[in-house]
């Protein structure tokens, strides 16, 4: 308190009206982590808001409390030392509209705001939601199917591949919430969620064991969080970091962030819902941020129905996430995602650095007790047949990742859009991926180009193109060749040129090109002396590649 009240004086010493400050103490706050001080912290933002503007002090302490609702132009400072304790209590959480939903309302967040404006929330203290007995509450992923005891199954570590492909040891992948028949789920509190929200920051503060997501805002703009701690458990169900939800004009940096599913995801409603409302998440960056455990980095997605566009992603560091850029939709969503531009990345022991598909009802997390299997998606195995394309059909297209390290990944990743609604324009650009497995596989897509691109495997192909249209390869290179397949597959492609590459020594095979439905693939530039054979040309294609 001393602190805050030697920078009052200063501001009221150089000509500004000191803000009105209301400790939290002062309004029957006792902090001792055992009585319920939901009350007096609401008091003491009351009192604020009722001057029209003012800082509410939280001192060293812990307070334990239900939820509490902000008031505009109000600054929530939480000392050093200071911690709010989420209460574990359901009936401390007031049930408040669903805003996308109005008709129906659902459990508050543990702060919460709607309308409000002009808010700060900072400090250096601590605001955790005691997760724990609200986790061992949600139904949870159990192996057997008929769910006879209903008992939550906890797993810190859930294998999800066959048993010759090991989850990467750095990296945690936690089980899916799944609902056991004539069961509801049970309601979580969120950490905190602002609703139409205007010009808000969040900085310095710790974020701990959220029940549910952490941070969400919706329909909200001008939003800045900044210098922020957010950790739950590697198997804390849905414990999204931030969840951006039909929001404009937001920043998010030097952030450290860690939890139990997706760490920065970017939705914009679901399905029809999404598609009435259209109101698209827009002009986003996030900077100078460490992604640590997590399902997924950046994720785009899958709610995406009124559209994503306008993100930026620069100088972070990605260690031990499941998945780096998670980018997923499906049939049946809808919206246009377009605009993602992400450079100066480092991604050390992340099992697959890039994961772009519109198949996430198909592989969104295969069953741990399947031990047959495997890390590439079903469709991109089988083949697809194209649908009808309707208000439903995703769009998803024009996506830059530059200047990208990956080390340590299990499998380089994909690029996998329908058949129907190819992604188009993905630019790879100076990247260079290690993979302790496979390579990258395209499918369904247009327009996608690897310029300076490196792809290290430890089997297969460095990089599988199949049904893909306008695929450009400059400088595409591997330093692990493998006897048994080519460092660069193409299968029906269409309009393909690869120029400026070169064959490693010990290559057997650089590039292969099959399918009865390739067209116009061009060969040019290329350095394939070291290659046993640097092109392989199917007969049914021979007609279709010029080597020049």
């Amino acid at each position: 308190m001393k602190s805050l009240m030697v920078s009052l004086v200063a501001l009221s010493s150089v000509g500004f009206a000191a803000p009105t400050v209301c400790d939290v103490r002062e309004y029957g706050a006792a902090g001792d982590g055992r009585t319920k001080d939901t009350q007096a912290i609401q008091k003491a933002i009351e009192a604020c808001a009722l001057k029209g503007a003012g800082v509410v002090y939280v001192p060293p302490g812990n307070y334990l409390t239900g939820a509490i609702t902000l008031r505009s132009n109000l600054t929530l400072r939480i000392d050093a030392g200071a911690t709010l304790l989420g209460s574990q209590d359901a009936a401390d959480y007031p049930q408040v509209p669903n805003p996308w939903r109005p008709e129906t309302r659902g459990m508050s967040a543990l702060i919460y705001g709607d309308g409000v404006r002009n808010v700060t929330l900072t400090g250096l203290g601590t605001i955790d939601g005691q997760g724990l007995v609200w986790w061992k509450r949600a139904p949870i992923w159990r192996r057997k199917p008929e769910y006879e005891s209903y008992q939550p199954h906890y797993t810190p570590l859930v294998e999800f591949c066959s048993s010759t492909r090991s989850l990467n040891t750095a990296s945690y992948y936690s089980p899916r919430l799944i609902v056991a028949p004539g069961q509801r789920m049970s309601p979580r509190p969120r950490l905190f969620t602002c609703v139409r929200c205007t010009n808000l920051l969040v900085e310095g503060l710790t974020f701990r064991n959220s029940p549910s997501w952490t941070i969400n805002a919706v329909f909200s703009e001008q939003l800045v969080f900044r210098g922020l701690t957010i950790e739950a458990p590697v198997d804390s169900p849905n414990t999204d970091v931030f969840d951006l939800e039909a929001s404009r004009n937001v920043a998010i940096s030097e952030c450290t962030m860690s939890g139990g599913d997706d760490l920065v995801t970017i939705k914009s409603g679901t399905d029809e819902v999404g598609r009435r409302v259209g109101k698209p998440t827009e002009n986003i960056t996030v900077t100078n941020c460490t992604m640590l455990y997590g399902h997924g980095g950046i994720v785009l997605g899958s709610e995406a129905a009124g559209g994503i566009r306008n993100i930026t992603v620069s100088n972070c560091v990605f260690r031990g996430t499941d998945r780096g850029f998670r980018l997923k939709t499906q049939r049946g969503r809808g919206g246009v995602v377009e605009g993602l531009v992400a450079s100066n990345i480092v991604m050390e022991d992340v099992y697959e650095p890039f994961r772009i598909h519109s198949y996430y009802d198909k592989i969104g997390t295969p069953d741990p007790a399947d031990r047959t299997a495997t890390c590439r998606p079903i469709p991109a195995v089988r083949g697809d047949s194209a649908q009808p394309v309707g208000e439903g059909t995703p769009v998803w297209r024009n996506f830059s990742f530059q200047n990208i390290l990956a080390r340590g990944a299990t499998t380089a990743g994909f690029v996998l859009g329908l058949p129907e609604s190819p992604m188009s324009g993905v630019t790879f650009d100076n990247v260079r991926i290690s993979a302790k497995d496979e390579g990258f596989l395209v499918r369904y897509a247009r327009d996608v180009a690897f310029h300076h691109v490196r792809i290290d495997t430890g089997e297969g192909s460095a990089l599988i193109a199949v049904d893909t249209e306008g695929l450009d390869l400059d400088g595409f290179g591997t330093g692990a060749p493998h006897a048994e397949s080519p460092a660069v597959d193409l299968r029906n492609v269409k309009d393909v040129f690869l120029r400026g590459s070169w064959a490693p020594r010990g290559t057997d095979t650089f590039v292969r090109v099959g399918g009865e439905s390739t067209r116009n693939v061009v060969l040019s530039g290329n350095q394939f002396r070291q290659a046993r054979r640097g092109v392989n040309v199917g007969k049914e294609a021979e007609k279709e590649v010029q080597v020049q």
